[in-house]
């Protein structure tokens, strides 16, 4: 990158950026001072239960909410549906009621008289040709390059054929999905939301309640988990809104656990036949699929296979969209990447099992099949995951030859992702008692972002991390984008950048006269300003800010702007260790290692924590997560957090992270870190159980029924 007044400091000069630094809001969440939407309680407030549809697809005859105005306490109800209404899912909101304590509203909503029409209904979506002849599908890609039919019927060519699928999960956020409303004026809106967007919320209320954006103000300070799925206002966002206005006070909407897990989105599923072919010496030649997934009523995304190795010679797609009546799809860190990468990279593994081949050397190989030149990185990222794993250890061809029923196994995966900044405003204030204040009307999802902006205005200043005050998550901010794709590390820390830049410069303006020097002989080192390279012409930080007298000093830096100070494109590998017993068909994950990369890291422990938390999430999807519906019924079976699974501490295993840093990862500037990570956790980890017992479990989640049928299909069970 080009070199400029914002471009960050070079890897000699960096006090702060890159080191290993706590997050600066660690002592408010561990002391419960910190305020979730969850916790906001205010005077005269309201409590919101709302109706769901029992029913997966159904028209509305009628609705009746007479016996439920009557009942004591209750002081509004609001329609979310109308006769002549279609629901598309159980648990389809139908009606809001607003009273004075949660279980006069729970009660109420039990008095609401709704008659249905029942309409036909789909929630499996796994056997494509009963979707098809339902009438539930829609061709969505159809795609060739190449020959694959002359590749394939090539004397060389070794050819496998699989079937391989992954399942909707839902986001089961820890905090739900929701909002507290207050109306402060006839036409101003306060909104505590749960959200991903405080800045672009505003408008969204706007438009719905008829008023102007600029009367809406939207805070989230703390939010517990979004992970794609809270950037809307919602249906609930709406009622709650128009409940506020009926009843003059204020309520407060947060969905309860069997709505967030019924409404509140979910990660569509991917299945696929996969045909793939390489040369004997492991050159990959050819790929065909034929995929299918769901994410719900309307069409999910195509997931793009063939995953990472993309410029694979001969190839062809199809994706058929299968619309299903299990709730809607939303955004899931990541969004069709970890199908993809689970689909793609199981099939590959499993042809180079059919080569005889170490998997780590068939992706080594065909390592420049990735796009834009990535082979090189990919090749090292693998090399160094390998060595952290002991590949060449406990590696061995499938199944485990070992006396008894515990076998091991390892097997690795690699992924992409984009994670470019997105638009973002900075405010950055230096008052004459030394005080500075960051202002972006950003949000922390739990990843960090605080610190990343207190790291790096403090490097710019040359103060420690505790001497700036960050304030974000209030639309009354300047503008920042919605923390989705990765964007955010991205946005925030070049706009940061560049505010914290101009505003120094402007102090060193107020500066340099008294120093008899230039303003651009000067530096701001360790609390002071000095001239340059030479401490004994210095003023300590406060004795430089008495310098603006009644004036403070103030800038606003944006991304994008002047001087690249990001990019995009990032790639990790990921190694998983597993142990299986095939007596009960339980997997334990013994070690995940990951090999990261995603530029310029801004704060090494919370990047590190972004991948541990990932690896985690990513065991959940791998061993326990489905969203099971009733083909009978068409409701979710578990939409609770006792039946719907998720990782423990003991099931993770120990987690080895390693960062992706130094010269030709650097220079590319802050990309984000988000989603990458949690790609191939699913892939890796199947690829291992495969190595472990010698089969292939074809479908997530690796569940003991699974692994136990999948062995004694082989006609190997212990």
């Amino acid at each position: 990158m080009a070199s400029c007044k914002y471009s960050w400091p070079a890897a000699n000069e960096r006090h702060l950026i890159g080191k290993r630094i706590s997050r600066i809001d660690g002592p408010a969440k561990s002391s419960g001072r910190a305020k979730y939407t969850l916790d906001i309680n205010l005077p005269g407030m309201l409590f919101v239960r709302s109706l769901g549809s029992p029913y997966a697809h159904a028209k509305i005859a009628s609705i009746d909410t007479s016996e439920a105005e009557k009942m004591p306490r209750v002081k509004g109800i609001q329609l979310m549906k109308r006769a002549g209404d279609e629901v598309q899912w159980a648990g389809d909101q139908v009606a809001a009621v607003a009273a004075e304590t949660e279980e006069a509203a729970e009660d109420a909503t039990r008095k609401i008289k709704v008659e249905y029409q029942e309409l036909p209904f789909l929630v499996n979506e796994a056997d494509l040709n009963h979707a098809k002849t339902a009438g539930r599908t829609r061709i969505a890609t159809q795609e060739k390059v190449g020959d694959p039919d002359k590749a394939f019927a090539d004397s060389d060519a070794v050819v496998h054929e699989g079937y391989y699928g992954i399942p909707v999960i839902v986001h089961c956020c820890l905090e739900p999905h929701g909002h507290v409303l207050q109306w402060t004026g006839p036409q101003n809106l306060r909104c505590y939301s749960s959200t991903q967007s405080v800045s672009t919320l505003p408008s969204v209320f706007a438009e719905a309640m008829n008023i102007p954006a600029n009367n809406v103000e939207v805070i989230s300070h703390y939010m517990g988990g979004g992970f794609g799925s809270k950037f809307s206002m919602d249906l609930w966002g709406s009622a709650g809104a128009q409940l506020a206005k009926q009843t003059g006070r204020p309520v407060k909407y947060l969905l309860q656990r069997a709505e967030e897990m019924e409404v509140a989105g979910c990660r569509p599923s991917g299945f696929a036949r996969i045909r793939a072919a390489a040369q004997k010496d492991g050159t990959l030649t050819a790929w065909e699929s034929d995929c299918w997934g769901t994410g719900g009523p309307s069409p999910s995304g195509v997931l793009p296979i063939p995953y990472v190795l993309t410029n694979i010679p001969n190839r062809v797609r199809n994706h058929t969209f299968v619309m299903t009546n299990i709730g809607p799809a939303r955004a899931w860190r990541a969004p069709n990447h970890p199908q993809a990468c689970l689909l793609t990279m199981s099939a590959l593994d499993d042809l180079a099992d059919k080569l005889k081949m170490d998997p780590l050397q068939f992706f080594m190989k065909n390592a420049d099949l990735a796009p834009e030149n990535l082979g090189k990185v990919y090749r090292e990222e693998l090399q160094k995951a390998a060595e952290l794993a002991e590949w060449s250890k406990y590696w061995h061809p499938r199944g485990d030859k070992t006396p008894g029923h515990l076998k091991r196994g390892l097997g690795l995966s690699i992924h992409t992702w984009g994670g470019r900044g997105h638009v973002s405003n900075c405010q950055v204030t230096i008052e004459a008692d030394g005080s500075v204040t960051c202002e972006l009307g950003s949000q922390d999802l739990g990843t960090g972002t605080r610190t990343v902006i207190a790291i790096v205005a403090a490097e710019t200043l040359g103060l420690p991390v505790d001497a700036v005050k960050v304030k974000i998550g209030d639309s009354r901010y300047p503008y920042d984008g919605s923390s989705g794709g990765s964007t955010t590390v991205g946005g925030v820390s070049p706009s940061t950048r560049r505010a914290a830049v101009d505003a120094r410069d402007q102090l060193f303006a107020a500066v340099a006269p008294g120093l008899g020097v230039s303003a651009g002989q000067l530096e701001a080192v360790g609390g002071r300003i000095q001239v340059q390279g030479d401490a004994s012409k210095s003023l300590t930080w406060k004795q430089a800010c008495r310098k603006l007298g009644a004036r403070k000093v103030q800038a606003v830096g944006k991304n994008p702007g002047e001087c690249m100070l990001g990019s995009s494109g990032v790639g990790g590998a990921q190694i998983a260790d597993v142990t299986v017993d095939t007596e009960t068909g339980v997997v334990k994950i013994n070690r995940m290692v990951a090999a990261q990369d995603c530029g310029l890291i801004i704060d090494m422990k919370t990047a590190e924590s972004q991948v541990y938390g990932a690896l985690i999430m990513g065991v959940g999807y791998s061993l326990f997560e489905e969203k099971v519906m009733d083909p009978l019924t068409g409701r979710m079976l578990n939409p609770n957090m006792e039946y719907y699974k998720f990782a423990g501490i003991g099931d993770v295993g120990e987690l080895v992270v390693h960062m992706m840093t130094g010269p030709g990862y650097d220079e590319r500037g802050v990309i984000g870190l988000g989603e990458p990570p949690v790609i191939s956790p699913g892939a890796a980890i199947s690829n291992a159980v495969a190595n472990a017992i010698g089969v292939r479990v074809p479908s997530l989640p690796l569940t003991p029924e699974r692994v136990l049928a999948a062995l004694e299909q082989k006609g190997e069970m212990a």
